[in-house]
């Protein structure tokens, strides 16, 4: 067997830069960019050999090691799990700040490849600088942190380790059953030693990825379910995305008149011309879409984990004989609730399922329950976007206007706080996908970062962040990226001056308001100090303005587009208009009731748990 001998930081970005993926019959670079703050953990090995291959591999410099791995899966995202970014940083710190993203993308089943310096394994300096040292257990590091939010984790102290290794970490990221992310610690010492690697270690490799088939007796089992429903409703995740099945989708219930919701990570899977497209589900859904589920005798749910926001803590499906099939690639994710599962692919899993179920189809009064209840759903959200005056602006009315204003091809983005909510509650699908709401792990700071991103994933087409004060000042240092790197985005920032929609939480729950809105904090004095954002976003050289009324939004919109370069609009929000919808959603309340307050709210909560799926 022939051997070339390399340092173990040379054969890592060798072997990376040789991976390829076909997609629409294209082979593509599986790696298509990469994020870097380096220091004494990852510089003067792996940095200089991510330099060598700029052409093939560009990395890409982060401000703040949580955000640029952010960057990172909101590009895995942005291509539908199809391409796959890397995160590398240095020892101690830098390590451990990437530790967020790993959660982000692991809740969220997104591929994410990170590298992070790691301590010596002769141990000879010990202890280095930023090492946390465990006297009981030396073999322990703070990269041992990264087990609990990784699919895959490692740490190479020989260099023929990454022969296995490293192959691994690229199945767990591509397998849709174990997509995640992947973390390989690299101590100091070891990136530097050479070894004789096989040379067909780095030979050419093309991925695809793998689409599960349905076993029959699974999909005989569930179209006989189907066939004696009566009230039949699909549930689309985000699954339906990352199969490319969104055609699928709308085949399967056109062919057979069932009615379809999105999660929050589904939306985007049906546009909302389609007569079945009965709304978002959940408590940041609509009342079409709860509708339906209350009286759904039988759900199908798509490429989803049906967490608590989708189900209402699962008080949405209310037929006391409901009958649960779930179509899944991941195993742990279709068994649950006594469900029918189907471990399979959903794109495949819908082709055969709709010949299976030839000409039947429900019937045509619950096809017409759906419209009717879509329609009022869509009045509703016109209603609320509807502008009067020069009242401070809502979140509905932003929404509305960005629904509006963007073009084909631009992708939208929010997360955590009250913009999930209402873009979710609000926003009417004109197109497929280009849709980004992280709201698995719910990640205040995503927003600027996951911009970055998608903008590297979609360089051709805008990208439009909506991002809360609040979020804003977490995570803001990828507008620099942003404008450093040539990567222009629109960020919208909503200001409702303090973390407005748990101060609603608060209130809501019997609770005085504390510590959320900026008047409701402890401050040195009694001047309320607010954030110049626009100046703000200024000094990291973005375009910027404020608009004080939503009649001259559109005009500032249109700035945005023509400008060159990142371009940030300031929009004051009023902190106490919200969207709502009929979804109740279980959060912790003191059972010891100290005054009318908190009577009302516990009453209100143990009335909405008697809907509540007792786990089956």
């Amino acid at each position: 067997m022939k051997t070339i001998r390399l340092t173990l930081a040379e054969a890592l970005v060798k072997y990376l830069v040789a991976q390829k993926i076909e997609i629409d019959g294209k082979v593509e670079p599986l790696f298509g960019c990469s994020f870097a703050i380096f220091g004494h953990g990852n510089v003067t090995c792996l940095g200089q050999q991510l330099k060598n291959v700029q052409d093939q591999l560009p990395t890409w410099r982060g401000q703040n090691e949580q955000s640029m791995a952010m960057a990172a899966v909101a590009y895995a995202k942005a291509n539908q799990r199809r391409r796959i970014g890397i995160a590398t940083a240095s020892i101690g710190p830098g390590a451990t700040n990437m530790i967020t993203a790993a959660g982000l993308a692991h809740t969220n089943r997104l591929p994410l490849l990170m590298f992070a310096g790691d301590a010596y394994t002769s141990r000879l300096p010990d202890p280095v600088l930023q090492q946390v040292e465990h006297s009981n257990n030396p073999t322990t590091t703070v990269n041992d942190s990264f087990k609990a939010v990784t699919r895959y984790w490692d740490r190479i102290v020989h260099p023929a380790q990454i022969i296995q290794s490293l192959p691994l970490a690229l199945d767990t990221m591509l397998d849709p059953a174990t997509c995640g992310p992947a973390f390989i610690g690299l101590p100091q010492d070891t990136q530097g030693i050479a070894y004789d690697y096989p040379e067909i270690f780095f030979a050419e490799k093309i991925h695809r990825i793998r689409r599960p088939e349905p076993e029959q007796l699974d999909l005989d089992q569930v179209v006989e379910v189907l066939r004696q429903a009566k009230r039949p409703l699909i549930i689309s995740g985000g699954g339906v995305h990352y199969s490319l099945a969104t055609d699928e989708l709308a085949k399967l219930a056109g062919d057979h008149n069932i009615p379809v919701v999105e999660t929050i990570a589904g939306r985007a899977t049906m546009l909302q011309s389609n007569p079945l497209n009965g709304g978002p589900l959940g408590v940041t859904g609509s009342n079409s879409a709860n509708y339906l589920a209350a009286h759904a005798d039988v759900v199908i749910a798509i490429g989803t984990r049906l967490q608590d926001f989708t189900t209402g803590s699962w008080s949405v499906f209310r037929d006391p004989e409901l009958k649960m099939i779930s179509i899944n690639v991941a195993k742990s994710d279709a068994i649950k609730h006594l469900s029918y599962p189907v471990i399979a692919d959903a794109k495949t899993t819908m082709a055969k399922l709709n010949i299976e179920l030839a000409d039947w189809r429900s019937a045509q009064s619950w096809a017409d329950k759906a419209l009717e209840q879509a329609n009022e759903w869509k009045a509703l959200c016109s209603q609320r976007a509807e502008v009067k005056g020069d009242e401070v602006a809502s979140y509905a009315q932003v929404v509305g206007a960005v629904n509006r204003l963007i073009e084909p091809g631009d992708t939208v983005l929010t997360a955590a706080g009250g913009l999930p909510a209402e873009l979710s509650m609000n926003w009417q699908n004109n197109q497929i996908a280009k849709f980004d709401i992280e709201f698995g792990f719910s990640c205040m700071g995503y927003e600027i970062a996951g911009g970055w991103g998608a903008k590297i994933a979609n360089p051709d087409h805008d990208v439009v962040v909506l991002v809360g004060d609040g979020s804003y000042m977490i995570l803001n240092s990828d507008i620099y990226s942003s404008v450093f790197a040539g990567h222009k985005m629109i960020v919208l920032v909503c200001d409702n001056a303090g973390y407005a929609v748990i101060n609603k939480l608060q209130n809501n729950t019997g609770n005085e308001s504390f510590n959320n809105l900026l008047e409701d904090c402890r401050r040195g004095t009694d001047e309320v100090a607010r954030v110049d954002f626009v100046k703000h976003a200024e000094s990291q050289g973005a375009l910027s303005e404020k608009v004080t009324r939503m009649a001259d939004f559109e005009a500032a919109f249109a700035r945005a587009k023509a400008a060159d370069r990142t371009y940030v609009i300031v929009t004051d929000i009023d902190a106490s208009k919200w969207s709502t919808c009929d979804c109740w959603w279980e959060v912790g309340l003191p059972e010891m009731i100290r005054d009318e307050r908190t009577e009302k709210a516990v009453a209100s909560f143990s009335e909405g748990k008697t809907h509540q799926r007792r786990g089956v």
